[in-house]
């Protein structure tokens, strides 16, 4: 049977769905340093107050959220708000399919259109993977935390990634997310639904 895709805007009833999607990366993996696993109510609250600076997506099929990523600020200092780190978690069942390129994709030109100018992956090590769908997407390894988290009784490295956005001149004001040109927003979740749903991602 022929499968579905839409990319959307997170909400926070989306957030008990995301939690089944994210709470075995906690309990089973190291690829978020999390250790327990929050409550709804607590993971509804993160996706609000994320997507009131940066965008929170979603990616369903057949009506059920099988992804989602998002970006949020690296520092707290103001010389820092054009920088951004960005995550992207998916069911089992979706990996494969072109979901998280598209994920990311759409992010990142989100992230532009806010004149956002440096992005950054932090990816646990190894993970071949999420390593490969950064340079995949422009992204360049920039170094390592060598023992950066203790999880499952060892620690592990860290490798950052990065991917520049409009050159080197002056930098343009930050456009929160909200603020943004909602047309435009949906143009681009369209766009990148449409690749999907093509199979033009893998």
């Amino acid at each position: 049977m022929e499968q579905h895709f839409v990319i959307r805007r997170a909400a926070a009833g989306d957030a008990a769905a995301l939690l089944d999607i994210y709470a075995p990366y906690i309990r089973d993996t190291a690829i978020t340093f999390e250790y327990d696993v929050p409550a709804a109510e607590e993971f509804a609250a993160r996706i609000g107050d994320i997507a009131r600076t940066h965008p929170y997506l979603v990616c369903e099929r057949d009506g059920r959220p099988v992804g989602y990523a998002y970006a949020h600020n690296i520092r707290e200092r103001a010389a820092y708000d054009w920088a951004a780190e960005l995550s992207v978690y998916l069911a089992p069942a979706a990996q494969g399919q072109g979901a998280g390129t598209a994920l990311y994709r759409c992010l990142i030109d989100l992230l532009a259109m806010q004149n956002l100018r440096i992005l950054y992956g932090c990816v646990t090590l190894p993970n071949e993977k999420s390593e490969r769908l950064h340079e995949k997407l422009g992204f360049a390894p920039v170094g390592v935390w060598h023992g950066a988290g203790w999880k499952f009784g060892r620690w592990h490295d860290v490798g950052w990634l990065e991917k520049r956005l409009g050159g080197d001149g002056a930098a343009q004001p930050v456009i929160p997310f909200p603020q943004l040109d909602g047309q435009k927003i949906q143009e681009c979740l369209d766009r990148y639904t449409e690749m999907l749903n093509n199979g033009g991602l893998n």
